[in-house]
């Protein structure tokens, strides 16, 4: 395998020149094959993995974080750790719960920096400034109805992401995984390295904390 600069390269290409061992085969490669080709030096074949779950990848992080840039950078890294894990890559578990696995335990991170981040600043702003010494703003909610209906239903779509991303982490994943990825609770079960009856159970309370936060717009 080459170096990091060429995982850069790969991974801010729209899209890689499949090599041979991919452009030519009459069927597309199962992930965990181009996985055992990216170890035998073939780029274009972990290029293809970035082409297969960039997209979702990104958008998964985006729908956790509700931060674009963030999430973007976030699936860059987590395409990097596969990369540099593939050696240690088991063929056990399915490629796509693999890499969920590493796009949930980085945004979990990038979560928990925020939170500790809340934290500082709130402590400056109920001294009226915050922790540079500039007044903290408080933008307080626009309850007003909305008279289009057009407007109604955009603001209810952007309450049902604002709100997700407003409950804990340990039941915005799961509810995540589940209603908006689609996946089994089998297989976040395996992304979250918990019992499927966690999941179940976490995923409820996540949709009752979520028709609580949402009854206005119900």
């Amino acid at each position: 395998m080459s170096t990091l600069s060429s995982i850069n390269d790969l991974l801010l290409a729209t899209t890689a020149t499949a090599s041979s061992a991919v452009a030519e085969t009459a069927a597309p490669l199962s992930d965990h094959s181009l996985i055992e080709a990216t170890l035998t030096g073939n780029e274009d074949a972990f290029a293809e993995l970035v082409s297969r779950y960039r997209n979702q990848i990104t958008n998964y992080i985006y729908r956790l974080t509700n931060d674009y840039d963030a999430s973007v950078d976030l699936a860059q890294e987590t395409f990097v750790r596969v990369y540099r894990a593939a050696a240690r890559y088991q063929t056990s578990y399915a490629f796509s719960t693999y890499i969920y696995s590493i796009a949930t335990n980085l945004a979990i991170s990038e979560l928990r920096r925020r939170k500790r981040r809340r934290l500082i600043s709130l402590s400056g702003f109920f001294n009226g400034h915050d922790d540079a010494g500039k007044r903290c703003e408080f933008d307080p909610a626009d309850l007003r109805p909305l008279q289009d209906v057009a407007l109604i239903e955009t603001e209810r779509r952007a309450a049902v992401a604002r709100h997700i991303t407003s409950l804990p982490e340990r039941y915005r994943v799961p509810l995540v995984l589940r209603d908006v990825e689609g996946r089994s609770y089998e297989e976040i079960a395996k992304i979250l390295d918990m019992s499927e009856g966690t999941v179940k159970s976490r995923i409820s309370r996540a949709r009752a904390l979520l028709r609580d936060k949402l009854r206005l717009y119900l």
